[in-house]
């Protein structure tokens, strides 16, 4: 009897310890299902302020859902834009000011991790902008530090090594620190990933601009017309540049100066081929012509040319009163 008591309790108090532990799973469940739903509500909340613009009490609430949801990893980007947006450059040095900053780079970045390999095509997008406004927070008008961002675009490359927007945005940091050559390195490796993209030429014939080199700059240009052949802009673009180079280069002999409308007439007129009433040409060849005609010796060739010209202006200015007309009806 005394062993058959024994074995009764031992039974009692298993089942007893047993139902503790169903108990605390069911508890710790509740929770869950508790933390789950005050965090769906404070996100829903919190979105609700940031479309309002009203990014402190956005911040709030996202940190609250975050409290009660570690793992609501959009919230992160959304964190750290609501500081970012509060964030004034004019008052840059002052400490709250300052530390607006500082925690929207964390939120970036927790978000960056968080989201950057994510299966989800959304979330993975979203991963992909908390570092682009990362790269923007190390920027010159915020942070201004570029040693900080350059590691974080190298990022960007490595996980979508065919968007150029990426490598553009390096060559950026190098040019404002000052590292020349691999800006340039970086924009022709963006050629490299996608040799048919005119926005490719595009940003090398800015990049040449900015560092004075014309020969360079228009073979850029150059090059973004033939991958562009029919695109009247293009060729229009090649002329302005030719235009421009002839009139504010001091350093262009006569000869020179003579090559560089030549070569800005054959683009202009590659243009008004393809588009015939293309405004903008018309005017530029005009401008084209009446710099010719200061390069000639004779006085016919010279009214001939500056006749053209003027017949080039009124018919743009036509063309311009008939879109007007259009416009208005």
């Amino acid at each position: 009897m005394h062993t058959h008591g024994n074995k009764g309790g031992s039974m009692r108090a298993l089942s007893g310890a047993s139902l503790t532990v169903v108990m605390l799973a069911l508890l710790a469940t509740g929770c869950s299902q508790i933390a789950t739903l005050q965090a769906a509500k404070a996100f829903k909340a919190a979105n609700q302020a940031y479309q309002q613009q009203d990014f402190k009490k956005a911040a709030e609430l996202y940190e609250e859902a975050l409290h009660a949801k570690p793992d609501l990893a959009t919230a992160y980007f959304f964190l750290g834009n609501s500081y970012d947006q509060q964030y004034r450059p004019g008052r840059r040095g002052e400490e709250a000011n300052d530390a607006l900053l500082t925690k929207a780079v964390e939120y970036y970045q927790k978000a960056a991790d968080a989201l950057g390999q994510s299966p989800n095509p959304d979330e993975k997008k979203v991963g992909k902008l908390a570092l682009e406004y990362l790269v923007a927070a190390y920027g010159v008008e915020k942070l201004n530090d570029p040693a900080k961002a350059e590691p974080v675009v190298q990022q960007m490359i490595r996980l979508a090594p065919g968007e150029t927007e990426n490598y553009f945005a390096l060559a950026k940091i190098y040019e404002d620190a000052g590292v020349y050559d691999e800006a340039e390195r970086m924009l022709q490796a963006a050629q490299q990933v996608r040799p048919n993209d005119p926005a490719v030429y595009m940003q090398l014939a800015g990049f040449y601009q900015r560092q004075t080199d014309f020969d360079k700059q228009i073979d850029a240009l150059n090059q973004r017309a033939k991958v562009e052949p029919n695109n009247p802009e293009a060729f229009f673009t090649i002329s302005t540049y030719y235009w421009d180079n002839a009139m504010r280069n001091a350093l262009l002999t006569e000869a020179d100066k003579r090559v560089q409308v030549e070569r800005g007439l054959e683009a202009v007129n590659m243009s008004l081929k393809i588009k015939s009433d293309y405004m903008e040409a018309l005017v530029y060849k005009g401008l084209l012509l009446r710099v010719q005609a200061t390069l000639e010796k004779d006085a016919g060739v010279q009214q001939r040319l500056l006749k053209e010209a003027t017949e080039l202006r009124d018919q743009a200015e036509e063309i311009k009163k008939k879109r007007q007309g259009g416009g208005a009806a």
